[in-house]
């Protein structure tokens, strides 16, 4: 299995745009936040389109990624307008957008699967579970901040997040350990070119993100404002082992 820009952006993208979903269907968060999380994913759906694109690979996979990728972009964009032109009304737009447009870059996913090759069906749940585990810990990072802005709100919609992207977690490294996978770097028999150095850090990366995910769901029991800020500090760092864990694992049994 290979790994290129256009997959990793588009995980990104689909998987945040889910997350976007799981807390907007509560109707809890102000109209900006979905204005932040929809301008943001589509920016990075967009560079995984022109990525892919960039690449030149050709066949079915290529073009059902880059068609997917695409109506998953115009999803979004049509998702932001109306909930620019509805602002003002109680109801704004209807999540199940999000919704479509995450289900589409998860469609996207699944053609990519087939470009960067290996087995398929491990291939592809690789890139859709990483899309989970890598979208979710982002947005839980964003809605941190948003406490911010709406320093009200419950704390519910971010423990969802947390929540869900611990139970990812498993997944994740379960998959990457599946044949051929992370053992036959640890072990010696693909060789990361730094005498297992990488293949040791990526087990920390993936052991300190589900630790940085415990604490920071454990400082949302406590009942200071300042905890949710101490949360959200945590998830800065468990996104960035959070790619190590997935991006660099794909790196690795890509070489």
């Amino acid at each position: 299995m290979e790994l290129d820009l256009s997959s990793v952006l588009l995980q990104w993208a689909a998987g945040g745009l889910l997350g976007l979903w799981v807390t907007g269907r509560h109707h809890l968060l102000g109209v900006g936040y979905g204005w932040l999380l929809r301008a943001s994913f589509a920016a990075l759906a967009l560079a995984g389109i022109a990525a892919g694109i960039a690449a030149d690979d050709l066949g079915v996979g290529a073009t059902v990624r880059d068609t997917a990728a695409s109506v998953m972009v115009a999803v979004v964009l049509v998702a932001l307008l109306n909930s620019v032109v509805r602002r003002s009304e109680p109801a704004r737009i209807p999540p199940a957008l999000d919704l479509i447009a995450a289900i589409a870059g998860f469609v996207a996913l699944l053609g990519a699967a087939a470009v960067l090759g290996g087995p398929y069906a491990l291939s592809a749940a690789r890139l859709v579970v990483g899309a989970v585990f890598l979208g979710f810990v982002t947005d839980a990072m964003l809605l941190g901040h948003w406490y911010l802005v709406q320093p009200g709100l419950t704390r519910e919609p971010l423990r969802e997040l947390v929540r869900l992207a611990a139970i990812a977690w498993p997944i994740e490294v379960a998959l990457l350990l599946v044949p051929t996978g992370m053992v036959s770097v640890l072990n010696g028999s693909i060789d990361d070119g730094y005498a297992g150095l990488l293949g040791v850090t990526w087990i920390v990366s993936a052991l300190t993100t589900i630790v940085l995910l415990g604490v920071a769901w454990k400082a949302l029991e406590e009942p200071y404002y300042s905890a949710v800020m101490a949360a959200t500090g945590l998830l800065y760092l468990a996104i960035l082992t959070a790619f190590g864990t997935d991006v660099l694992g794909r790196a690795l049994l890509a070489a």
